[in-house]
């Protein structure tokens, strides 16, 4: 097994899920071009942190479009969130960011991927550190790990790097604050093209000294970090590459990977 799973691993008996019907609830802006939707989808089976759907559109005309997006929230019953970024030329995005309104239907797929999932571990005496890094709307799941830490009360020791271009695209700016003063998240903010005033980093790609084994407790003292990465196809690659070099192996390594086209 590589480090990236495929869009289409993790099957349940290696088939797609059904096709359900899901309604519109919830929306909230998190930058100008990114949105999370969360809908209302009767028959969700659940999921697990770091899993994704599917999305179908299909116009009065009987074409059809879909996508796979990772969903940004814990399981809750019935709901699914997920947080799209725009893409500019695509079929399915530009809809979802700008134009679904609450009440609105479409169906999804799902919950699919199970290798690229985080969730506790009750048999370990001391929980496993993880390292998460996302560029650009690659935290979607990974925030997902985030909150499901939070909602079940875990105390394994977290550290998300977040790369992205300038300032104004951090997605869920707020929260993050909030999750690492409140639930002790090492939170890293690497901005590759503008940083914003007063910042300690000049702007530039990542590095390893961004992703060295911080001195907390927990990290040095614990089992050895598990890392989760996900962005575009080459942040993730460069990143796989960069924690090589820093001790971690294909076994501590989970990647997944998306192209410019998706949208």
């Amino acid at each position: 097994m590589t480090v990236t799973e495929s869009r289409t691993r993790g099957l349940v008996g290696g088939q797609r899920p059904r096709w359900l019907l899901a309604q519109l609830v919830g929306l909230r802006s998190e930058t100008q071009t990114s949105r999370t939707l969360t809908f209302d989808v009767p028959g969700w089976p659940g999921h697990l942190a770091g899993q994704h759907v599917d999305v179908r559109l299909t116009a009065e005309d009987g074409y059809s479009a879909q996508r796979a997006y990772s969903i940004s929230e814990p399981v809750d019953g019935e709901q699914v969130s997920i947080t799209v970024q725009q893409v500019g030329d695509g079929e399915v995005s530009p809809y979802l960011v700008e134009d679904m309104e609450l009440g609105d239907m479409l169906e999804v797929r799902g919950p699919i991927g199970g290798w690229f999932v985080w969730s506790p571990s009750s048999a370990a005496p001391v929980e496993q550190p993880i390292l998460l890094v996302g560029g650009g709307s690659g935290v979607v799941p990974l925030m997902a790990m985030v909150r499901e830490r939070a909602r079940v009360g875990s105390r394994a020791p977290f550290r998300l790097v977040y790369s992205v271009r300038d300032p104004d695209q951090v997605m869920y700016a707020d929260e993050l604050e909030r999750r690492a003063s409140e639930d002790g998240i090492l939170l890293d903010l690497i901005h590759t093209r503008t940083a914003p005033s007063g910042a300690r980093r000049t702007p530039g790609r990542i590095t390893e000294s961004d992703l060295t084994t911080p001195e907390s407790p927990g990290w040095r003292s614990g089992p050895a970090p598990r890392a989760y990465v996900c962005g575009p196809t080459g942040f993730v690659e460069h990143t796989i590459g960069l924690l090589l070099r820093l001790g971690y192996s294909n076994k501590t390594i989970r990647a997944e990977r998306f192209g410019p086209s998706g949208s």
